[in-house]
């Protein structure tokens, strides 16, 4: 797979804000798609498999959240 290339400003502040910038969306991403697996009914483990973590690594990072928004979440 070919390393993806950021285009060349002559500015290494300006990549680096891009690289910012896709983490940003990439999280944004990450948040909407595990909100929806979790509304239809995904389980924990189901979710951190689909993401290549631990159940405990996705619980961690978006349970709070997901509480937050009136996402019923399941134990197991």
């Amino acid at each position: 797979m070919p390393t993806p290339e950021i285009p060349d400003s002559g500015d290494p502040a300006d990549r680096l804000a891009a690289v910012v910038a896709l983490r940003r969306l990439a999280d944004q991403l990450e948040d909407a798609a595990v909100e929806e697996a979790m509304r239809t009914g995904w389980s924990w483990p189901q979710v951190a498999e689909a993401l290549g973590v631990t159940r405990q690594a996705v619980h961690k990072k978006h349970a709070k959240r997901l509480i937050a928004a009136g996402v019923s979440l399941r134990r197991r």
